[in-house]
């Protein structure tokens, strides 16, 4: 028989990764036709796309016919990019400046996944029209990138937004989530980070945020440009572990917080908050409080599962 696919049609780039298979959820929960392209862990789920092959961009794209392109693809570790500057630039910019121009051929509406980053974290928080000042390569490829796709394609919108964590499949996947066995091994005594200011986002809420930031533009041209979304709970890593540690009732007396600035790996700013009252204004947005969003994405990861009883029961 018949399967009615739905007529709204988007490609998401990065959907093997922590927030593209969020936002492939995302669409295909809610009467979207979604196609998710990766490159390493691709099949059988994805198709199978190197962005830095634009021969197989245009083809997709053209044969796909996007209304919607969600850019997730990106080198997001800074120390990755510090250390392969020129990869990290071609998957950045050049590979995004394409997709930019393949997707004003078919007339697709692209949401270009940028940074806190491209701020210098001095003066908190920034609205979109800040001047961006990044500390470091990766902040520099993501701004480059942002100016790369407004060029090629001015019917654009640029999505910043800070650290992410959701369902991972790896601990090592997020930032946040990588803190979870220093947490759990409260055997020995394990440094956090106790000067950065960051501001958590569970990648449901910018998935929710993409879906609606294209549903919104179906009806109305005039949604394009730069936004910023981001959570709402300033913590630093060690508050984090802290707030980690409560969720599954584990101890924290183990975790040790350091007010230094670090002094390995890119620069990082200290504070780059971001305002979202743009977003906020034209009714988009969705937040899930942090312990809550955690919990749920670090449940599978718990060594001690006797905690299962007294958390969850």
């Amino acid at each position: 028989e018949d399967v009615d696919v739905p007529s709204r049609r988007v490609l998401i780039t990065g959907a093997t990764g922590l927030l593209g298979r969020a936002v492939f959820k995302e669409f295909n929960g809610n009467n979207w036709n979604a196609v998710g392209c990766g490159y390493r862990r691709a099949q059988p789920r994805f198709e199978q796309i190197n962005l830095l092959d634009s021969i197989a961009v245009h083809d997709i794209i053209q044969e796909f016919q996007p209304h919607v392109i969600v850019h997730c693809a990106a080198e997001r570790r800074p120390d990755v990019v510090e250390s392969q500057p020129d990869a990290a630039s071609q998957l950045n910019v050049a590979a995004s400046a394409n997709l930019a121009k393949e997707a004003a051929g078919v007339g697709a509406f692209l949401i270009y996944i940028s940074t806190d980053y491209v701020f210098d974290g001095t003066s908190p928080p920034y609205k979109e029209t800040d001047v961006p000042n990044p500390l470091n390569l990766y902040g520099k490829t993501k701004l480059e990138g942002e100016k790369a796709v407004l060029e090629n394609n001015e019917e654009t919108a640029v999505l910043r937004i800070p650290v992410l964590y959701g369902e991972v499949e790896r601990l090592e996947e997020s930032a946040v989530t990588v803190m979870f066995d220093k947490v759990q091994f409260s055997n020995k005594s394990a440094n956090m980070d106790h000067w950065q200011q960051r501001f958590p986002t569970n990648v449901k809420d910018v998935a929710a945020v993409c879906r609606q930031l294209a549903e919104k533009r179906m009806l109305d041209p005039s949604i394009k440009g730069t936004f910023h979304w981001s959570g709402n709970e300033q913590m630093t890593k060690y508050e984090m572990a802290c707030a980690i540690a409560d969720a599954f009732n584990l101890p924290s007396s183990h975790l040790r917080p350091i007010t230094d600035s670090p002094v390995v790996g890119a620069l990082r700013p200290r504070n780059a908050q971001l305002d979202c009252s743009k977003l906020e204004m034209l009714g988009i947005g969705q937040r899930t409080p942090f312990r809550a969003g955690i919990r749920e994405s670090l449940w599978p990861f718990l060594v001690d599962k006797r905690w299962r009883q007294t958390v969850f029961h």
